[in-house]
Order: structure tokens, then C-alpha cells, then sequence
């Protein structure tokens, strides 16, 4: 059905032609459509208050927690890898402990220096089994070990980072040989358990001379001259623990007199 929307009307059934006036406020007539407008506008500017009494503050408090649990849980996650790190640790520590003790192994100690007479000459003596009796036999000559006690090493000799961590102990050496003995006895040297160093090497070349053999008839000898071969070892020791609470307490000492010194 269709709604004209000219309403017409008989003469005796029509309404007034003229709508009622609408109020006026400070010169504005409140039309339907201006009314529609303050309205719109009272409930932007309420929803405005509201977001800025009321949901504003609550926003940032709920930041702040938010920031609060964040932290919290970074917390607890740190500890769960700690936690589940300690075997890992434990595994690293052992590892580490054990390459100490095979870096210590390489170093003198006491019992290596009371058996080092034997094991040198034990080297020199090694190579006479095959040498026929009018050749050069090598033969260790002397070895004389410091009368001192070890002393700790603080001159830079090996570097500052060794510089009151080692301790060594001088030997003087002299052996006799030919240049082929005397190269293997040296290389024997090296191969020796304790790190020893070698210094002051010198070596000279010994005069002809004849030798007798067992029946006592003098022979002449065959085969390369000797050579006497004189040097000094160093072997290296890591400081006990009683020696290394001495130095600490020197090292307190000496950093105590510096701070107070004018």
C-alpha cells in the first residue's frame, strides 16, 4: 500500500496549516536537528571524561603490572635455565679440572727432580749398548743441582702472566759424546715427563787422544771425535699451596703500603 505524502484534505478536516514555533536558548532554536546535535555532543564530551578519569588511570595500571609480570616471568625463565645449566656447569667444571691437572703434569715436582740424576744418565747410557769398544762411549760427566731451594719466578723471563705462579730449580750438566750421541741425548731430554728448560748451552771439541781397551793395550781411537757438552736446566714447578698463600699475603702487604704512601 502507498502513502501519498500530500495529505489532502476537506474543508471541514483540515489542520492548522502552521507548526507550533521551537524554543529558542541564547539565540539558538532548538530544532529536532540542533537537539540531535547538542545531545551527540554532551555524550562525546562525557566519553571523554570518562576515558580521561577513568580508563586512562586504569590503562596505565594495567601497564604497569603488565611490565611487573613481564619481569617476573624473565625471572622465573632465568631460573629454569639456570636450573636446567648446572649439569651442563658441573660437566665444564670436571672438563676444566682436568685439563688443570694434565697442565700441572707437564711441570716438575720433587719426586721428578729426586729421580732426574737417574733418568739422564739412564738417557746418556742408552745409546752404548751398539758402540764398539774403541769408539766414543757418552757418558754424563757431572751433574751438580742448585743449593738453593727453588725460587719463585718474577723477572718477565716467561712472560707476566707466569710471573709469581711458577717456581723453578737450576741443575749444571756436563756430558761426552760424539755430535750424533750427544743430538739424541738431547732430543731424549726433551721427551722427559717434567717441562724442563734448557740454558746456557756450550759445547767444545775434545783433543785426540788414545784409549786402551780392557786387556789394557793402547788402541787408537776410531770413529767422530767426542764433544763435551755443558748446559744449564731449568726445571719449572707450580708453587704449592703454602707458597701461594705467602705470596698473596705479600701481594696484600705491598697493596696495602702503596695505598697509604703519601
Amino acid at each position: 500500500m502507498t502513502v501519498s505524502q500530500d495529505f489532502n484534505f476537506g474543508d471541514g478536516g483540515q489542520f492548522g496549516n502552521e507548526a507550533p514555533p521551537a524554543p529558542v536558548v541564547f539565540g539558538i532554536s532548538l530544532t529536532p536537528k540542533m537537539i540531535g546535535i547538542l545531545v551527540g555532543l554532551l555524550g562525546l564530551a562525557g566519553a571523554g571524561y570518562i576515558a580521561l578519569n577513568l580508563i586512562m588511570p586504569a590503562w596505565e595500571t594495567y601497564q604497569q603490572r603488565q611490565a611487573q609480570v613481564d619481569t617476573l616471568q624473565g625471572q622465573v625463565n632465568d631460573k629454569k635455565a639456570s636450573i636446567q645449566q648446572i649439569g651442563q656447569v658441573k660437566a665444564e667444571l670436571e672438563a676444566a679440572q682436568e685439563e688443570t691437572r694434565q697442565v700441572l703434569s707437564l711441570f716438575a715436582n720433587e719426586s721428578t727432580l729426586d729421580t732426574l740424576l737417574l733418568d739422564i744418565n739412564r738417557l746418556v747410557e742408552s745409546g752404548n749398548s751398539a758402540v764398539p769398544p774403541d769408539a766414543v762411549r757418552a757418558k754424563l760427566k757431572s751433574f751438580v743441582p742448585s743449593s738453593e731451594p727453588p725460587e719463585p719466578i718474577n723477572d718477565g723471563t716467561f712472560g707476566p702472566t707466569v710471573d709469581g705462579k711458577l717456581k723453578r730449580s737450576s741443575i749444571q750438566l756436563e756430558i761426552e759424546g760424539t755430535f750424533e750421541q750427544t743430538q739424541a741425548i738431547m732430543r731424549n731430554i726433551e721427551r722427559l715427563q717434567p717441562l724442563l728448560i734448557v740454558k746456557n748451552y756450550q759445547a767444545r771439541l775434545n783433543p785426540e787422544e788414545t784409549t786402551t781397551s780392557r786387556d789394557e793395550e793402547p788402541v787408537i781411537r776410531v770413529g767422530p771425535a767426542p764433544i763435551t757438552t755443558s748446559f744449564e736446566l731449568q726445571a719449572l714447578m707450580p708453587l704449592n699451596p703454602e707458597e701461594i698463600a705467602a705470596r698473596d699475603k705479600q701481594e696484600e702487604a705491598a697493596a696495602a703500603a702503596a695505598t697509604t704512601t703519601p
